[in-house]
């Protein structure tokens, strides 16, 4: 792995800069990272983590598309620019008034660069996905050179779900960077804090509107972890395995003559030189697939010990904000930290609805949902906050981002949910991010272990907060204590304020208490099977599921 001598820690604020003894010399990484067998894939050629780099938050689609605008303007001759995604829109507008997704790739080919992509094949439109969009953006930028490939080397009902983009430029490594999260280059992503949604809208549950308000997070790396996320999009591009071979797929290719072999990618860069002061850690999931990836010839699932490792180590507070907080058995991981530590909170923020309103659809997705907010309730009974977030106009916000925030220290952001799917079975990769940069409020050290409170962790936790809550300032949520009251008296005050009549004026704060309807016993039987078959599959070799381990 890249590991650097210890470096002077670069304040990010006048009281910040304090060094604990405790993590002198980078020390503590062992005990939140995994261990490069703690991964559990040999066969991998990404490092355990990397040290020195600067990783940034962008909180909304709209400050992710401009970042990536930006950078791919950057783009030209001889530079590389490699991308994946779950979904596609080509015509996705990036900016008010620039260009949209196709046109700002096919703007990179033009000028130059080599622009490789990877988009999941995906399932058909008529189910709410993406078949024609994800098709239609690869043809938008292959006719003009670039080489963008549908991809579903998937199990089945699987997906590709990685969402990120790398940029490099011989000969100006310090301008490379990688982006990577939650957020699509799709409709309805480019949002802002006012939560009014993206004019670029898709079809959605109707409870959200014509314009669903969308909440997602993204982040931006410069350093030697970029190197890193170009290994991730080679291995998967390397993989000798057919594109598909489900005949309705294979046989329309082959009539329209659509690319199904990757050309050979040129050789690898050297690593970015050190950029900032972040240790980051890449975690993914890949399922066992027949034939193996060569990569992770049994699946990979570090995304899922990765958690498990960090929650041993929590003690005063967890904040997650998910998209699908649906599984069981990833809130028993959850639940065991919370029984293990009496003093430990977990604040939760997700979707008030679920995505799709169908009949067939909702009740196992209900059914999950409710079973993971059971398992967490009965281990941290008021310790347990679980709110979903609404605009200031009293829309419901469609929570999407993928975020874990643990006693300040460690952060995640990336691509995978908090389900079973996610964990197991569809492609996933997330950055853990342990900043060695200290912030030096008080409380300096909140899990009093000697880790100190971080500033990537602290930082982030607050932007979302300072958010959510309607503050402008921090007072008040810095200690844990103090934080997790500040959230239940704001939620219960705009939940008393619906449940007057909506007398006076409206209370600050987006958040309220999330309710998940009780579904009667015949749809909890009917649903099951829905549920473990397509709702939340299993990815894992046989032998796992046996053992219940990851």
């Amino acid at each position: 792995m890249h590991r650097s001598a210890p470096r002077a820690l670069r304040p990010a604020s006048p009281t910040s800069g304090v060094r604990l003894e405790a993590i002198a010399g980078g020390r503590t990484e062992l005990g939140w990272f995994l261990t490069g067998e703690q991964r559990g894939n040999d066969a991998t050629r990404i490092r355990p983590w990397t040290d020195g780099n600067a990783v940034r938050p962008l909180v909304h689609g709209s400050t992710y598309f401009a970042v990536l605008a930006a950078a791919l303007a950057r783009a030209g001759r001889g530079d590389l620019v490699l991308f994946t995604d779950w979904r596609g829109d080509p015509d996705e507008r990036l900016t008010d008034d620039g260009d949209t997704v196709a046109e700002a790739l096919s703007a990179a080919v033009l000028r130059g660069a080599l622009v490789k992509g990877l988009i999941w094949r995906s399932h058909l439109d008529r189910f709410r996905f993406s078949n024609e969009e994800n098709r239609t953006l690869a043809e938008r930028v292959n006719d003009v050179g670039g080489e963008v490939l549908l991809d579903q080397r998937v199990r089945t009902v699987g997906s590709h779900h990685q969402k990120f983009v790398v940029i490099r430029h011989p000969g100006r490594p310090a301008d490379d960077v990688a982006l990577l999260g939650g957020i699509d280059l799709a409709h309805g992503r480019r949002d802002d804090a006012d939560h009014r949604g993206d004019r670029q809208n898709q079809r959605f549950a109707h409870q959200y509107g014509p314009r669903p308000p969308w909440h997602d997070v993204q982040v931006e790396i410069h350093g030697p972890a970029v190197r890193d996320l170009e290994d991730v999009f080679r291995e998967r591009w390397e993989d000798p395995a057919p594109l598909s071979t489900l005949p309705w797929q294979v046989v329309p290719d082959l009539l329209h003559g659509e690319d199904r072999r990757p050309d050979p990618l040129p050789p690898a860069e050297p690593e970015p030189a050190a950029a900032g002061t972040c240790s980051v850690q890449l975690l993914r999931t890949y399922p066992k697939r027949r034939p193996g990836y060569p990569f992770a010839p049994e699946g990979e699932r570090s995304a899922a010990r990765a958690y498990a490792k960090a929650l041993r180590r929590a003690r005063r507070l967890v904040y997650v904000e998910d998209q699908y907080l649906w599984s069981a058995d990833v809130a028993r991981v959850f639940a065991a930290a919370l029984r293990r530590e009496p003093g430990l909170h977990l604040v939760a923020v997700v979707p008030r609805y679920p995505d799709q309103d169908g009949r067939l659809a909702l009740p196992p997705v209900r059914l999950g949902h409710a079973r993971a907010l059971q398992v967490v309730r009965a281990a941290g009974g008021d310790r347990v906050q679980v709110l979903d977030v609404e605009n200031r106009e009293g829309g419901p916000v469609y929570v999407h981002a993928k975020v874990c925030v643990v006693d300040d220290v460690w952060a995640t952001v990336g691509s995978d949910n908090l389900n079973r799917r996610s964990w197991t079975h569809d492609s996933e990769l997330t950055a853990a991010i342990l900043d060695q940069r200290l912030d030096g409020r008080e409380p300096r050290d909140p899990a009093g272990l000697g880790d100190g409170a971080r500033g990537f962790a602290r930082e982030l936790r607050l932007e979302l907060w300072r958010e959510h809550l309607d503050r402008d300032g921090d007072d008040g949520l810095l200690d844990p204590a103090e934080a997790v009251e500040a959230v239940r008296a704001s939620a219960a005050a705009l939940d008393a304020w619906y449940a007057g009549g909506q007398s006076g004026p409206r209370p600050p704060g987006r958040l309220r208490t999330h309710a998940v309807p009780d579904l009667p016993l015949w749809q909890r039987v009917l649903a099951a099977p829905a549920y473990h078959a397509v709702a939340d599959p299993d990815g894992r070799p046989w032998w796992l599921r046996v053992r219940g381990q990851h």
